[in-house]
C-alpha cells in the first residue's frame, strides 16, 4: 500500500501544481487537444450522419466504415503520422488527425441510429404539412434524434479525454506526461497519481456531457416545462 501513500504525497505536493509542468498547465494542454479533436470530429461526423440518416442512403456502409475505424489503434496511427513527412511529423496536426479519427466513429454511429429511429409517422405528418426535406430534417428528425446524437458526442468526449493521454508518449503535452515521467523515473506514486487525475477528470467530463445532453434534449425540456406549469397551476389559489 506504499504506492497509495506515495500517490497521495505527490498529489499534495505544491510543487506539482505550479510551473510549466504543473497539473493545471498540463490540464489546459490536455483539454485543448481534446476539445479541438472533438470539435473537428463533430464537424466531420454530424453533417454526414445527419444526411445519410435523413436520406437513408449509404447508412450501412458509413456504419461499417466507422466500425473499421474503431479497430485502428490510435497509438499506431499517431506513431505513423509522427514519423511521416511534413505537414505531419511531430506537429499538432498529427495529434489532431489521429484523435479526430478516433472520435468520429461513435458520433457517426449514434447519430445515424438516432435519425433512423425517428418515428416515421412524425416524418410523414411533417411532409403532409408541406415541409421541405431540410425543414423535416431540422425541425422534426434532428430534435427527435438529439438524445442519441448527444450520447455519441458524450462517448467520444470521454474516450477522447482518456485516450489523449497517450499523446505524451509521442512527446506531446497533456496529463499523460505525469504518467510517462513517472514511468521514466520509476516513480510508482507519480504514475498512480497521474492515472487517478486522468480517471477522475474523465468522470467529470462524463458528468458534464450528461448534463449538457439533458439540457439540449427538446423532449426533456418540454417535460420540464410541463412539470413547471403543473406545479404552478397546483399552487395557484382558487377564487
Amino acid at each position: 500500500m506504499d504506492w497509495l501513500l506515495d500517490a497521495a504525497a505527490w498529489l499534495t505536493d505544491p510543487a506539482n501544481w505550479r510551473g510549466s509542468r504543473g497539473v493545471p498547465t498540463l490540464l489546459v494542454e490536455h483539454l485543448g487537444l481534446t476539445a479541438a479533436s472533438l470539435g473537428l470530429a463533430c464537424l466531420v461526423a454530424l453533417p454526414l450522419a445527419l444526411w445519410i440518416g435523413h436520406t437513408g442512403r449509404g447508412g450501412v456502409l458509413a456504419v461499417q466504415v466507422s466500425n473499421v475505424g474503431r479497430a485502428v489503434p490510435t497509438l499506431a496511427l499517431l506513431t505513423i503520422l509522427v514519423l511521416a513527412d511534413r505537414p505531419f511529423g511531430l506537429t499538432t496536426l498529427s495529434a489532431l488527425v489521429a484523435f479526430t479519427a478516433f472520435a468520429v466513429p461513435p458520433i457517426v454511429t449514434n447519430t445515424y441510429v438516432g435519425m433512423r429511429d425517428v418515428d416515421p409517422d412524425a416524418v410523414d405528418a411533417a411532409r403532409g404539412m408541406g415541409m421541405t426535406g431540410m425543414q423535416v430534417l431540422l425541425r422534426v428528425e434532428l430534435p427527435l434524434a438529439t438524445p442519441l446524437l448527444m450520447t455519441g458526442v458524450r462517448l467520444a468526449a470521454v474516450q477522447l479525454f482518456a485516450t489523449v493521454s497517450i499523446a505524451a508518449i509521442a512527446a506531446f503535452g497533456g496529463l499523460g506526461r505525469i504518467v510517462t515521467t513517472g514511468l521514466a523515473n520509476r516513480d510508482v506514486g507519480q504514475v498512480v497519481a497521474g492515472a487517478a487525475v486522468i480517471a477522475g477528470l474523465a468522470l467529470l467530463v462524463e458528468l458534464v456531457f450528461e448534463v449538457a445532453g439533458r439540457a439540449v434534449d427538446p423532449a426533456a425540456r418540454a417535460r420540464r416545462r410541463s412539470a413547471a406549469r403543473a406545479e404552478a397551476a397546483a399552487g395557484t389559489p382558487t377564487t
